[in-house]
């Protein structure tokens, strides 16, 4: 996803920020600590002590997924938006070629049908 709340701006010092979303029972630290930072609330937005790059994020109320920043991976020329969040706030002059657009977040009831067309189209081979 492509995130376009202010908060999100101010953390990436862009337009906003791209999220994969991990199944929680899929993701693990495999090394060193991360430390929390950014945004300091109910939401917790960890980040790499040493470059203090913003790494993942695990929302407040959702904790069957993490967001981790699609750009953080060694290899996210594959990775697209396929929703965005928060265009109620977005830079008038930010565009993606997300499938999806909501002023704030999806409706929680939404995310199985979302993930399940998500699923749909990412099986499909690229031409």
């Amino acid at each position: 996803m492509a995130c376009h709340c202010t908060g999100c701006q101010r953390m990436t010092a862009s337009a906003f920020s791209l999220s994969a979303a991990i199944p929680s029972v899929g993701f693990s630290i495999l090394k060193g600590q991360p430390a929390i930072g950014g945004l300091h609330g109910a939401t917790r937005h960890y980040f790499c002590p040493h470059c203090m790059s913003w790494m993942f994020t695990r929302p407040e109320g959702i904790d069957e997924f993490v967001n981790l920043r699609a750009t953080m991976l060694d290899n996210a020329s594959w990775f697209t938006p396929f929703i965005e969040t928060w265009t109620r706030e977005k830079l008038l002059w930010a565009t993606t070629s997300a499938v999806h657009s909501f002023e704030t977040l999806p409706n929680y009831e939404d995310y199985a049908s979302l993930i399940e067309e998500y699923a749909k189209q990412a099986s499909k081979p690229t031409l």
